[in-house]
């Protein structure tokens, strides 16, 4: 490659890597101080997709949110009536790129919660009753979601306007989860369904075969097991 070339590159993705840290929401920011709240060594990457309702929106501490994210209250960025804490997101959570929610009364997502790339979550929908109105301009009724502390959610999935995930829950790749899931459940598919759950004493339980069971380990297990010390 001609030096020129190569110079121009380096100063190309040198100046986006400026723009991206100069553009990140973060504490001491104008728009960090648009927030509801916006919690210490907490980060949005540049650039975010859509923003408005800010000052419904609550972030915790060192939480972080990835580029191409939006996140949206109300129905449009002029609505006056918006919630209090329409979306509530705790500490040390991670939000994957592309990630969208979408909150007219309440998302709330608990500490130390992780979402994979493109998920998407909103509290509201549409209906359809009316045969002689177009869908878009049927408004469905508002339903809070809530994901519990320490949940992973895998890339892709769609969580519905209702739906309550417990404590420490799996959420496969791609599934559409609506209703209630458990603590300590493994969910996946469309219908997400309960494909394992923790049973104390015995290990985590398939649903189809109760003979198949995967054993409990700890944090600390695992990290030996991954470093060959056990």
């Amino acid at each position: 490659m001609p030096l020129t070339r190569r110079l121009a590159n380096r100063l190309v993705h040198a100046g986006r890597r400026f723009v991206e840290r100069a553009g990140a929401i973060q504490p001491g920011t104008d728009l960090a101080e648009s927030f509801g709240s916006f919690g210490a060594g907490s980060y949005i990457s540049y650039p975010v997709a859509t923003l408005y309702g800010a000052r419904a929106i609550h972030i915790g501490a060192d939480t972080l949110i990835g580029r191409s994210c939006s996140l949206l209250v109300g129905y449009a960025p002029d609505d006056p009536d918006l919630p209090d804490r329409g979306i509530v997101i705790g500490d040390r959570c991670v939000l994957g790129a592309g990630t969208m929610l979408t909150a007219h009364e309440s998302i709330t997502i608990g500490d130390d919660v992780w979402f994979g790339v493109d998920v998407f979550v909103s509290d509201a929908s549409h209906g359809y009753q009316d045969p002689d109105t177009p869908i878009g301009v049927q408004l469905g009724a508002h339903q809070p979601v809530v994901i519990g502390a320490g949940s992973w959610v895998g890339h892709g999935a769609i969580i519905l306007p209702g739906a309550s995930i417990g404590r420490h829950v799996v959420v496969g790749a791609g599934s559409v989860v609506r209703g209630t899931v458990p603590d300590h459940a493994v969910v996946a598919g469309v219908p997400a369904r309960i494909v394992r759950r923790l049973e104390p004493g015995v290990g985590w339980v398939a649903s189809h075969d109760a003979t198949d069971v995967r054993p409990v380990w700890t944090a600390a297990e695992v990290a030996a097991m991954l470093a060959g010390d056990a």
